[in-house]
């Protein structure tokens, strides 16, 4: 059991191909049960900040919280945590031998296999409330399993078209496949047509939506931000990240909903909300050269982070280290970035789904391009040791290079 790797174990034993009927057969076969009070929340973007805040807030109150996130960035473990403590390896092991037969048997995927895990962890720990965020979708997604106290949806957008559809009301129909009978809804800002589609669904469940409102009074100071949410006053995080603050509302809003069950103080919700720190969203790791990680990976989070770029650069020049997943729309995405800097540098990392410079031709005529990531990242700090380098593009990838500078 020392020799045994949990993180090779997914890689090797699960399945790449996405089968629902097979995980409800295991589900069935294993005898799942699970009853712990659970948000559960979906959205293209803002799903793992959102999901960070509310942890942290109910954590604040002293509650037992179980924290369901993904894709890890580091290590396999930091995907299950309770009160911010991972999984340890032992007990990833454990259930991972426990269930070895019946994983293979039935084909699940890898995150079918975690899924399963974290929630089972969180039963049995005796978690008093557990943050579930959706891997991709909603309706089909593996963590579609329970009936939570509140379905979240954070934002929608264009993205996995060939797996969600093509329009974005067809993409938010597939995250509308979280709600469930009277269960409230929370979403973020939306387009008429996503919050068209959702209040549909919801009324066909009986399900009441709250829609969360843009914060107030907003001052940007220290690499953070003071703002007011409805009656919350002067409230504060600690990310250069302005999307986070949204994000922040989002959860606000669901613990306003939640209250009665789950009371929390204004103290509590400060507490928080500051202590929030969501890995590779406009994090910085490091001030001369200020190099900041950013996950953005579709068109809409670029977009949003762009809105904080200039403000945490201040007056330094701005580079770019850009890689993505091939299926992303990375002409969209280089347009946005392309904005406030011509100095983008795409490049590619080690992950089967990274984009790699044949599949970057349509763009070579306008912006480099360095296979190794981590020399050309070496190149920029010694030779703009007091500007700003930027890299994004995946959360992978900000995971890649953040995991090989600290």
């Amino acid at each position: 059991m020392e020799d045994f790797n949990p993180t090779n174990y997914f890689d090797q034993v699960g399945h790449s191909e996405y089968q629902r009927e097979n995980f409800d057969a295991f589900l069935r076969k294993v005898g799942f049960q699970y009853n712990i009070p659970s948000i559960h929340i979906a959205g293209s973007n803002g799903k793992g900040s959102t999901a960070y805040y509310l942890a942290n807030i109910y954590r604040a109150r002293g509650l037992k919280v179980g924290l369901f996130i993904s894709p890890a960035l580091i290590k396999i473990n930091e995907m299950i945590c309770i009160n911010g403590q991972d999984i340890s390896d032992d007990q990833l092991t454990k259930f991972i031998f426990q269930n070895d037969k019946l994983f293979k048997k039935y084909s699940l995927s890898p995150f079918e296999m975690q899924t399963y895990i974290a929630l089972t962890y969180f039963q049995q720990q005796q978690c008093d409330i557990a943050i579930i965020e959706c891997g991709m979708g909603g309706e089909i997604d593996a963590t579609n399993i329970f009936t939570p106290i509140a379905s979240v949806i954070t934002s929608i957008s264009l993205e996995h078209t060939a797996y969600l559809g093509r329009s974005v009301s067809e993409i938010a129909l597939h995250k509308a496949g979280i709600i469930k009978e009277e269960v409230p809804v929370i979403t973020g800002v939306l387009s008429d047509e996503a919050l068209t589609t959702i209040v549909d669904v919801a009324k066909s469940k009986n399900s009441k939506v709250v829609v969360s409102v843009e914060p107030a009074n907003v001052v940007y100071n220290n690499r953070g931000y003071n703002f007011t949410y409805l009656n919350y006053v002067n409230l504060r995080i600690n990310t250069p990240a302005y999307y986070s603050m949204k994000d922040a509302c989002i959860a606000l809003e669901v613990v306003i909903k939640l209250m009665d069950n789950f009371p929390v103080s204004e103290q509590e919700i400060h507490q928080g909300l500051e202590n929030t720190h969501v890995p590779a969203r406009m994090e910085i790791i490091r001030n001369q050269p200020l190099i900041i990680v950013d996950g953005s990976h579709n068109p809409e989070g670029v977009f949003n982070m762009t809105k904080s770029l200039l403000q945490v650069a201040e007056d330094r020049p701005i580079h770019v280290l850009f890689a993505c997943f091939r299926d992303k729309n990375v002409e969209r995405m280089l347009a946005y970035l392309g904005e406030f800097t011509r100095d983008i540098v795409l490049t590619t990392f080690p992950h089967d789904r990274a984009r790699k410079e044949d599949e970057y031709n349509l763009y070579l005529e306008d912006f480099a391009y360095q296979e190794n990531a981590l020399s050309s990242l070496q190149e920029m700090i010694e030779q703009y040791p007091e500007d700003c380098i930027l890299v994004t593009g995946s959360l992978a990838f900000a995971a890649y290079i953040k995991n090989h500078l600290i």
